[in-house]
């Protein structure tokens, strides 16, 4: 998450933690939570890193299965949020693109929807995969492309009155601004493309990708889920 004051965050803060609460939203307490968890459970991680760590929920994930994590987001409202639920823990004022963290010092670096916040792609990815131990794992959960090209118009009714999603200007990469109860923020739409492109040019191994199925909450969302997903889970390897 950006919270570079132009980009909608600083004023948004307050209103996302209460929309969010602790438990999260549909797409993350549905969709991403368990699959996410089922990439990193058991593995033997030791300690991560949470790039665009907002207020700290997944943090507190990894912590509980004994994963020491560091948690960094530039946005000051949500580092002070995460501060108060998770006192003990490491959370710090930081964005991807300027990241101060010694070479190698983690073997889990973790993107949970927070690349489409962050304006310059190939330095935030260059950062991290600088922070990561030779074969150590970067996870991602991402928006889809096709999702962040319908944005901010989305579902339509066409002349007939069906439902249909509206996609444009795919393959532009662009700034998008978004609001719903409250928040007002920029997204940055990319290709799928931009995406795997650079994680390529840093010689990363492709080692899991996923576009997940809802398990359970509200079943209109499900089917809605389902016609139009909105997310993807990738995880590449450092080689070393």
């Amino acid at each position: 998450m950006a919270g570079r004051g132009s980009d909608g965050w600083d004023v948004s803060a307050k209103a996302w933690i209460e929309v969010l609460g602790e438990d999260g939203d549909y797409g993350r307490k549905f969709v991403l939570d368990a699959p996410m968890l089922a990439r990193v459970a058991g593995r033997g991680f030791e300690r991560a890193l949470d790039v665009g760590c907002g207020e700290g929920r997944f943090c507190r994930m990894l912590r509980d299965l004994g994963i020491e994590t560091v948690g960094i987001d530039p946005t000051e409202a949500l580092v002070a949020r995460a501060r108060q639920l998770d006192p003990a823990a490491d959370y710090r004022i930081e964005a991807a693109e300027t990241l101060h963290v010694p070479d190698g010092s983690f073997d889990l670096v973790v993107s949970y929807l927070s690349f489409i916040d962050i304006p310059d792609l190939a330095r935030a990815v260059g950062m991290m995969v600088d922070a990561l131990r030779p074969g150590g794992t970067i996870l991602v959960a991402n928006l889809t492309s096709f999702n962040t090209a319908a944005l901010p118009t989305g579902w339509v009714r066409d002349r007939d009155g069906h439902e249909r999603f509206f996609i444009d200007r795919y393959l532009e990469e662009r700034p998008v601004w978004v609001g719903w109860r409250g928040i007002r923020i920029q997204n940055w739409h990319r290709p799928l493309s931009a995406y795997m492109a650079t994680f390529l040019e840093h010689e990363l191994e492709l080692r899991f990708f996923s576009e997940p199925a809802p398990r359970g909450g509200d079943p209109e969302i499900g089917e809605r889920y389902r016609r139009v997903p909105w997310f993807y889970i990738m995880e590449w390897r450092k080689p070393g």
